[in-house]
């Protein structure tokens, strides 16, 4: 259902009223006053909004009057927002004065006050607002709302322990991981933690009561204890549950909190115990730290054992010690068992082969969720007209009918949990397409458009909030993290969270296609998608109230992607906040789109005939990024120097010089990109007054002396340049946490102790002369990541390598003469304990030899390995069998590679095994026939390609 994100949204409008009050000392009086009216009124509303958002599923005329106030808070925003661009006008006018100081002087006394008949329509526009607001009051009043301190909604969710296992299918591996898991003796006085962590739906409850319910553990643990805790992490209640549970007749409803401890203690006694807290949502460590003390054992080290069920990463890690137990969906062959089991009676489904057909296909669209696939599966039972099954494989599943605890509603509950800034944030991800691959400083840049993050703390940029706005959603599973590059990252989102941030934005973002008839005329945020459109779809015509417009996969022939649209934002979409729009035909942008004055983010990515931007530019002065890649430009024009807001820059250029950088220009400018700007021969002079960049990606030009002025740079990417070295600047960058570099030498010059001491992620690309890594690898003592890739010429890697901690991604790629024998020598070298994660070999010709020395001592935290075209490897070591952390393993394209892992069934955390074009491995593998296919059926996931 729809939502009307009405707290966040009067919590950013009020925000901004106090901050224009308090610095905007040109507001006349009436105006001022007006403000403080319009202040009062929605902090009283706002008081109650939260109690509102709770009732409002129960209560339509609540809604309906919720949703205008949304259309009001939302018209408000755009007035304050007049006042801030009136002020960056008036800012612009004295920075770029040319005349002498006194009448710099002048100006500077004219900026108090803004013109009457600016300020005459300002006070009109809020006093319209107040008015709307008047008229709202009585009906609003009715609704009987109290003040609440929380957003989250508590929906008590009951589980209990048992299963039927044989409804469950698909989880043996799993059971079989925690119990062993259980099984491993503790070696500390609190009660150790096993975190089952996923997604709503993919059966962590189901997991925890399969293994709670098995013989071994019944016998292994004499008292079983389940607790649903569901939303509320209350001591006591805890407690009596635990209590209760222990005792059914023990009495301790009135019992203090002493009393209870005092009970549970007794009941324990130091009894070998297994406590199962299911669905923990409390991310309050002094909440759990009371618990787990309660439960510590008094003598040696603790027997016990307790099993948490999260959707949280984040409470997970608070919880425990050990790694999370992420659970994963269930292969496509167990997810056909069980929608057959869900859509058909015992046996019926051999009658039905045409319906199986079509079966397969709607339980692709649920990605391995179990809960998915029986929520489907139970809507098509005992139907077998084809014609029903065909509209739920065509149907979103978002828009399906659904019971209480069928999919989107279970899921629902993890949204229910987000506080307001983040549900706004999570809706807004359905303007993108399912399993497209969102880049995480482009999502923070549309976020920060359209003022969706909380206000900076101190020492903090608008990125950092929101970069800290996806880290929660990562914690909470509702994004996958895909590939990290230390600043930014790129992740994905499961379809049915997909589905559920569609179902919740359907009044806020919507998708226009070649079909699309209606749309209503409130939506904020459209994304235009399709190849088949070839106008302005005539149904934008009649919207006023649009912020963004993305454009992506329509064709260069369309009309859409020419000045049309240019023309439609700009007579319709007066408050756009964003403008994204790729591979247009455009050969020059029209001087209209200066007037849009609210505008912040513009991306023109290869529109190739843009040779110029309007002499009226710098009129959009709200501007906070700009992407001109792809472009063809001869040059920049001086009025992009004046968009003083500017935090993110990329430009393609054909020129041999950029205009010089002046003092007191792009002062918030946070990340510059210059692309393929293959003319370009030096970055341009005053690069010092950039004192807040922090990224910059160069290709092809070469660095100005004052490079190591830029104190604030953490990224710096030098891939692809003509850098013969680098130069001795580049170390004295001491925030640098990023590097990339091409450089065309032998040898780099020697890492010296203390410099580059945050660095986390290092690259080496295509460094085609290099033989061997610098000296002082060393100190590099907080890299995590380190790839090397097309280094042609590298022979082996530093044995200093071993003193790097922290790395836990080690990546080489296309290094044809490389050798990596490793192996221990020294007595410090049998106790390594480094932390790498995961290794990757590709295209490495040369290669004879594992790493022993990083892979050993990795033992207990190696997650993946993956070695791919290595022709010249031809057998696996037996000290791979140390590797006891290994999860998953990829063996591709290494022809040579004969002999089986023996004892790999001693991994017993391998969960995944990949053998593709290694002709004589995969036929001992080989599941029909292949000698030693026993030794891998305990892997939950084999795939074996010839």
């Amino acid at each position: 259902m729809a939502e009307t994100f009405l707290f966040g949204i009067a919590e950013r409008v009020v925000e901004k009223i106090v901050a224009l009050t308090v610095d905007e000392v040109f507001l006349a009086f009436t105006v001022q006053t007006d403000l403080k009216k319009l202040k009062d009124t929605m902090i009283s509303i706002k008081a109650v909004l939260l109690d509102a958002e709770r009732q409002q599923h129960q209560n339509e005329k609540l809604r309906l009057c919720m949703w205008k106030l949304r259309d009001i808070f939302y018209d408000a925003e755009d007035v304050i927002d007049d006042f801030k661009c009136e002020t960056l006008r008036k800012q612009d006018s004295i920075n770029h004065c040319n005349t002498n100081s006194s009448k710099v002087r002048f100006l500077a006394s004219c900026c108090n006050c803004l013109p009457l008949s600016l300020s005459l329509k300002m006070a009109h526009k809020i006093k319209a607002i107040n008015r709307r607001l008047g008229e709202l009051a009585t009906e609003w009043n009715s609704f009987d709302l109290r003040q609440c301190s929380d957003n989250r909604h508590v929906f008590r969710r009951e589980t209990i322990s048992f299963v039927d296992s044989s409804d469950v299918i698909g989880r043996d591996e799993d059971k079989e991981n925690i119990i062993n898991m259980l099984m491993k003796p503790s070696e500390q006085r609190s009660v150790p933690v096993i975190p089952i962590v996923g997604l709503g739906g993919l059966g962590k409850t189901t997991l925890a009561q399969l293994v709670y319910n098995d013989d071994r553990v019944t016998s292994l643990f004499p008292l079983k204890i389940w607790i649903c805790v569901s939303e509320e992490f209350d001591l006591s209640r805890l407690l009596k549950l635990i209590i209760h549970s222990i005792n059914k007749e023990e009495k301790c409803d009135d019992l203090t909190l002493e009393a209870l401890q005092s009970c549970l203690r007794s009941h324990l006694n130091d009894k070998k115990f297994l406590l199962v807290l299911d669905d923990v949502w409390n991310e309050n460590q002094a909440k759990w730290v009371e618990l787990r003390n309660l439960l510590r054992s008094t003598d040696g080290f603790s027997p016990s054992k307790i099993i948490v069920t999260t959707r949280s990463l984040k409470v997970a890690s608070l919880m425990s010690s050990i790694p999370s137990y992420i659970l994963k969906g269930l292969p496509l062959e167990d997810c056909l068992i069980l929608f057959t089991k869900w859509a058909f009676n015992d046996g019926d489904e051999t009658y039905y082969p045409n319906l199986i057909r079509i079966g397969e296909e709607i339980v692709k669209k649920c990605k391995g969720v179990p809960l998915a696939v029986r929520t489907l599966g139970s809507l098509l039972f005992q139907k077998t007209d084809e014609s029903d099954w065909i509209y739920i494989r065509e149907s979103e599943i978002w828009r399906l009918e659904q019971h209480e605890n069928d999919i989107l509603p279970v899921l629902k509950l993890s949204y229910n949990h987000l506080p307001s800034h983040l549900q706004r944030c999570l809706a807004f991800l359905s303007l993108y397409k399912k399993d497209q691959i969102y880049y995480s400083d482009q999502v923070i840049r549309l976020w920060m458009a359209n003022g969706f993050l909380e206000h900076p703390r101190q020492n903090q940029e608008w990125e950092d909030v929101g970069k800290r706005y996806l880290n929660e959603l990562l914690s909470r599973c509702l994004i996958q993290k895909e590939e990290d590059f230390c600043l930014n990252f790129t992740f994905k989102m499961h379809d049915l969270v997909h589905d559920l941030a569609l179902d919740v934005s359907q009044k806020e973002c919507k998708t226009v296609n070649s079909e699309t008839e209606m749309v209503d005329e409130n939506v904020r945020h459209l994304l235009l998608c399709d190849e088949k459109l070839v106008e302005v779809p005539r149904v934008l015509e009649e919207m006023k109230s649009v912020r963004t417009v993305i454009i992506q996969d329509v064709s260069r022939r369309s009309k859409i992607v020419d000045k049309s649209l240019i023309n439609l934002c700009v007579s319709n979409f007066k408050y756009l906040r964003a403008l994204e729009l790729r591979n247009s035909p455009l050969t020059a942008l029209p001087n209209s789109i200066c007037t849009l004055k609210h505008l912040r983010d513009l991306e023109l990515v290869q529109c190739k005939g843009i040779q110029e931007l309007p002499n009226s530019f710098d009129k959009l002065r709200s501007l906070q990024s700009l992407n001109l890649r792809g472009t063809r430009l001869k040059q920049l024009p001086e009025s992009v120097q004046r968009l003083i807001e500017l935090r993110h820059l990329e430009i393609t250029i054909k020129a041999e010089h950029l205009k010089e950088i002046r003092a007191g220009c792009w002062t918030s400018l946070q990340y510059l990109k210059l692309h393929r700007c293959f003319e370009l021969e030096c970055l341009p002079e005053g690069m010092q007054y950039l004192k807040s960049l922090r990224t910059l990606v160069l290709k092809g030009c070469e660095l100005p002396n004052s490079f190591d002025k830029l104190r604030s740079l953490q990224s710096l990417n030098l891939r692809g340049t003509r850098l013969k070295q680098l130069p001795e600047s580049v170390q004295r960058l001491i925030e640098l946490r990023h590097l990339e570099i091409t450089i065309k030498a032998e040898h780099l010059k020697e890492i010296r102790a203390g410099c580059w001491t945050s660095l986390q992620y290092l690259k080496l690309h295509r460094c085609f002369e290099l033989e061997c890594l610098p000296e002082g690898m060393q100190y590099l003592k907080s890299l995590r990541t380190l790839v090397l890739k097309g280094c042609s010429r590298l022979v082996s890697l530093r044995r200093s390598l071993k003193f790097l901690t922290k790395l836990e991604h080690l990546e080489i790629v296309c290094c044809d003469k490389i050798n990596l024998e490793m192996e221990p020598k020294e007595e410090e070298d049998r106790d390594l304990q480094l932390s790498l994660k995961t290794f990757e070999l590709y295209e490495l010709y040369a290669l004879r030899d594992l790493p022993q020395l990083l892979l050993q001592g990795s033992s207990s935290t190696l997650q993946q390995l993956r070695i791919s075209w290595c022709p010249e490897l031809s057998v696996l070591p037996a000290w791979l069998l140390n590797l006891t952390s290994l999860h998953k393993l990829e063996i591709e394209y290494c022809f040579n590679l004969s002999a089986p892992v023996e004892g790999i069934d001693r991994l017993t955390n391998l969960r995944e095994l990949a053998i593709h074009e290694c002709p004589q491995l995969s036929k001992r593998y080989r599941q029909n026939g292949g000698e030693d296919c026993h030794k891998i059926a305990q892997i939950q996931n084999v795939v074996i390609k010839d």
